[in-house]
């Protein structure tokens, strides 16, 4: 790779668990800011717009503004204005992400049969009559975009289940394939990285989940640094598709393998 010029950073599992930052974080990336880098957070997180992320982050003190965030729901948006532009839409999703949708018409429930479903994140919104409500748009031809495919997600009680998990059964059932707009796709590194204004060759991705967030990116070509907080487990490292450029054990290790990085 070439000198490094920008990280990208997922948050959950990396800077903070259930909005805790994790040991060392803070500081670190007080750091990584300090050494000149240009920095992104890119989250699939669907429950909380940018600028309450950022808000939640910067109470805990991180040093970070809504313009360092790039998420899934922001992303879709601009995926729904380029491939689907004027469709209406039903969402299926656990938060708020009106704010970050900008542009989307978002149909009611009882509205007639909509274009697209949007699957966001997991939660207590995923329960039958909303599954097989977003099943019954899909047979009658709707396009199915997801914001991701993660399986589960850690919290302070332990691992969560995430979208994945519903979304497979959604495929199956439908027979259709779903368009995925955040991590690991391909179209959301590539607009991460044109937000930091760095080509991949030039830029780090630090994540706990190994296939969505490092080897996704090091399939986009960035450098990919695997930390073991978070989701990570050691049988998910031992049975991935591939081997992480660089594996720390927290966010808090990251300036001194980016240092070594620079040499």
């Amino acid at each position: 790779m070439g000198a490094v010029r920008a990280v990208l950073i997922d948050i959950d599992g990396v800077l903070t668990v259930s909005w805790q930052p994790l040991p060392g974080a803070v500081e670190a990336l007080r750091e990584i800011r300090e050494a000149g880098l240009r920095v992104a957070l890119v989250t699939n997180t669907t429950s909380r717009t940018r600028a309450s992320i950022a808000r939640v982050l910067a109470e805990a003190g991180f040093p970070v503004s809504a313009e360092d965030i790039l998420t899934a729901p922001a992303v879709t948006a601009a995926y729904l204005a380029e491939h689907c532009p004027g469709a209406r839409c039903a969402l299926l999703n656990s938060g708020d992400i009106a704010e970050d949708l900008a542009g989307v018409t978002v149909a009611g429930p009882d509205e007639d049969a909509p274009d697209v479903v949007i699957v966001g994140g997991a939660g207590p919104e995923f329960g039958y009559v909303a599954l097989n409500r977003a099943f019954g748009y899909l047979q009658r031809g709707a396009r199915l975009v997801a914001m991701h495919r993660n399986l589960y997600w850690r919290t302070e009680q332990g691992l969560q289940l995430d979208t994945g998990a519903f979304l497979a059964g959604l495929e199956k059932a439908a027979r259709v394939e779903a368009e995925i707009t955040g991590k690991p796709s391909a179209a959301f590194f590539e607009a991460a990285l044109a937000h930091v204004g760095a080509g991949a060759g030039d830029a780090v991705m630090v994540g706990d989940d190994i296939e969505s967030d490092v080897l996704a990116a090091q399939r986009a070509g960035v450098t990919g640094v695997l930390v073991r907080t978070g989701k990570y487990l050691p049988e998910t490292h031992r049975a991935a598709s591939g081997t992480p450029d660089h594996v720390i054990d927290s966010f808090a290790d990251l300036p001194a393998l980016l240092a070594d990085l620079r040499e």
